[in-house]
């Protein structure tokens, strides 16, 4: 057809979508970024000084010696998907929270990464977008690969307000397993999109 470019529409640049990786203190979010992304991550790391004594829980995590202070970021292109991803890991201390809202600007999704030997850290994350309305899935680190507990059993422990929230075993440091998370997100956000047309239909 004349003045009609199909190399605009074959080439067509992926759709930007923003989404956060949060969780508790220490659960893998600068992990699961620096295993993902295809860029070099932007990390916001300080390391943990006497200043945090008393403030930050270390239990459980006795070895950890530094911190996200800001934000992590990193970027994902699924060319199958016709997306690219826009990664931003929350920091986890309590006395960061503040910035969660300023992050959320934007952002069409989560993944909110739980340590199940630390569940009641997790718990602020999981009602901080529940509040906000923010689809979100949760992805259970699954340390030294190990995960002695089911889905079913994290999703009662967690009191996901929504049953069909979806509960992903993934191992922070395995590609394949971010990945697969990041898909199953994005199914998620698609599914929800839909839903509204198929109620009016």
């Amino acid at each position: 057809m004349p003045g009609y470019d199909t190399t605009a529409t074959a080439h067509r640049e992926p759709a930007p979508v923003k989404i956060l990786v949060a969780g508790g203190f220490g659960v893998g979010k600068t992990t699961l970024v620096e295993t993902i992304s295809e860029i070099e991550p932007l990390r916001t790391e300080e390391r943990l000084t006497a200043a945090g004594v008393g403030v930050d829980d270390l239990d459980g995590i006795e070895s950890k010696t530094v911190t996200t202070v800001a934000m992590d970021f990193g970027r994902l292109t699924l060319t199958d998907a016709g997306v690219v991803l826009y990664l931003f890991g929350t920091p986890g201390q309590e006395r960061f929270w503040f910035m969660w809202d300023d992050l959320l600007n934007g952002a069409l999704g989560a993944i909110v990464l739980v340590d199940t030997g630390r569940l009641d850290r997790s718990f602020p994350a999981v009602d901080f977008f529940e509040s906000r309305g923010l689809p979100f899935v949760v992805g259970a680190n699954c340390f030294h690969g190990e995960q002695p507990y089911t889905a079913e059993e994290i999703a009662a422990a967690l009191h996901l307000r929504d049953p069909n929230t979806p509960v992903l075993m993934l191992d922070a440091r395995s590609r394949t397993d971010v990945r697969a998370s990041l898909i199953a997100l994005l199914d998620l956000l698609i599914t929800k999109a839909q839903a509204p047309a198929a109620v009016s239909g």
